[in-house]
């Protein structure tokens, strides 16, 4: 899921919590597992798992950018955007479209797993996975799934 216009603002506070709240009050109508998970300033990957014969990820999605969008609002303020400069004049927060993926097995969930966990690493945001703090990196750690020190920049 990307911000409209690459906007840096989903690691903001009030974003995050807007986030959140979204996502729980989604998972009460329409549950889902969320497997997987990195929020960036700009964009979020997501792995989720769905109920059996249950395969809407649209509009899951589209409940929680509504939410989202809504509550943060203020984004979009002039007040605001003279503060902040990650936000750009536009009406959105959300690019509309977003990429879906059925993962075919252990294998292929791993993989993406793996690449969501590099992904601040790869955007050059921290020098390793565990020094991001968005992400499902740190539950895998303390299942034992990755080692701490995974995702070592070059």
């Amino acid at each position: 899921m990307v911000t409209e216009r690459r906007q840096r603002v989903l690691v903001l506070p009030e974003v995050r919590a807007a986030l959140r709240a979204a996502i729980e009050n989604v998972r009460v109508a329409r549950p889902f597992e969320i497997k997987g998970w990195v929020l960036l300033p700009d964009h979020i990957h997501a792995i989720w798992t769905l109920p059996p014969d249950d395969a809407d990820f649209a509009t899951r999605w589209r409940l929680i950018k509504s939410h989202v969008t809504r509550c943060c609002a203020f984004l979009y303020t002039p007040e605001f955007q003279t503060r902040r400069r990650e936000v750009k004049h536009c009406g959105t927060l959300w690019q509309h479209r977003y990429w879906e993926h059925l993962l075919r097995d252990e294998a292929d969930l791993r993989n993406h797993l793996d690449y969501l966990h590099w992904n601040p690493v790869k955007h050059g945001l921290v020098h390793q996975a565990a020094d991001w703090p968005w992400s499902s990196f740190h539950r895998y750690v303390a299942q034992g799934d990755y080692p701490p020190d995974w995702g070592l920049g070059a």
